[in-house]
């Protein structure tokens, strides 16, 4: 979870510095390391790079993942590969493709899937506990 909260405020400082595109990625990243951190520390498998198929795994554990956060990480998702890729784009580079009303849309879904990874492992830690 740690690195997952280092990327987030890494892709904050880029968002700030107008590198949009990285923002973008490394918010995709804290979402994702953040969702491995908690299968992990379910005593799940983590693997792959989508977070809405982290999250599914994560609902498939009987946890309920609301609506609005599957659809976060289908955002999410879209931006793993095309901001960075030289290629992914007809034309130009990555970082003429993102804006910064795209950064803030991914670190409010990152800071989403964060939160709710944090909230769902205190719960079970309370549960274990009980």
């Amino acid at each position: 979870m740690g690195q997952a909260e280092h990327n987030l405020e890494s892709a904050e400082r880029d968002a700030e510095d107008g590198d949009f595109a990285w923002a973008c990625f490394k918010a995709q990243q804290a979402a994702e390391l953040a969702v491995k951190a908690l299968l992990l520390g379910l005593g799940q498998p983590a693997r792959g790079h989508s977070v809405l198929a982290l999250l599914r795994q994560v609902s498939d554990l009987q946890i309920d993942v609301p609506q609005p956060l599957l659809e976060s990480a289908q955002r999410l998702d879209r931006l793993y590969i095309p901001t960075r890729s030289p290629d992914a784009h007809p034309t130009g580079s990555p970082f003429e493709f993102y804006n910064e009303a795209d950064a803030q849309q991914a670190l409010s879904d990152a800071r989403q899937v964060i939160d709710f990874a944090r909230q769902v492992f205190h719960d079970a830690q309370m549960a274990a506990g009980a």
